[in-house]
């Protein structure tokens, strides 16, 4: 379920609002957004009960979200998620693509850094590998 709070409600607001969906015993993600805050209620095995939550003061409304994925649903966040990467300006989730490369397997430490040499030379922003068993 995503509680979508008034775009004048105040903070005391917010935190009443997540502490009765923690005491139902399901879990608070409170999604602070540019008009106002929406909270994520994740834990609930079926339906929780929106009428306690509609009545308290600052809720605009309680949408049912019967979707997996909640957290990363547009329904939670409409804006991109964009990971950034102190010293560079690689990032995954932005408009650029992200190239990630690398072997599957990597036997020794000189063979990692000659191949990651190779995977940055050829323009890729990320070097990836997997292990030797």
């Amino acid at each position: 379920m995503l509680v979508v709070m008034q775009a004048n409600a105040t903070d005391e607001q917010v935190r009443a609002v997540c502490q009765k969906i923690e005491k139902l015993g399901y879990r608070a993600h409170s999604i602070p957004g540019a008009q106002r805050t929406a909270i994520g209620i994740t834990g609930n095995q079926g339906e929780v009960e929106q009428g306690t939550l509609e009545e308290m003061p600052g809720v605009q409304e309680v949408i049912r979200v019967s979707k997996p994925y909640k957290l990363v649903s547009r329904d939670v966040k409409q804006e991109n998620t964009v990971l950034r990467f102190p010293g560079t300006d690689a990032t995954i989730g932005g408009p650029g693509l992200a190239i990630i490369a690398g072997p599957c397997a990597i036997e020794s430490r000189e063979q990692a850094f000659a191949v990651a040499r190779h995977v940055s030379s050829a323009g890729a922003q990320f070097f990836r590998g997997g292990g030797n068993p």
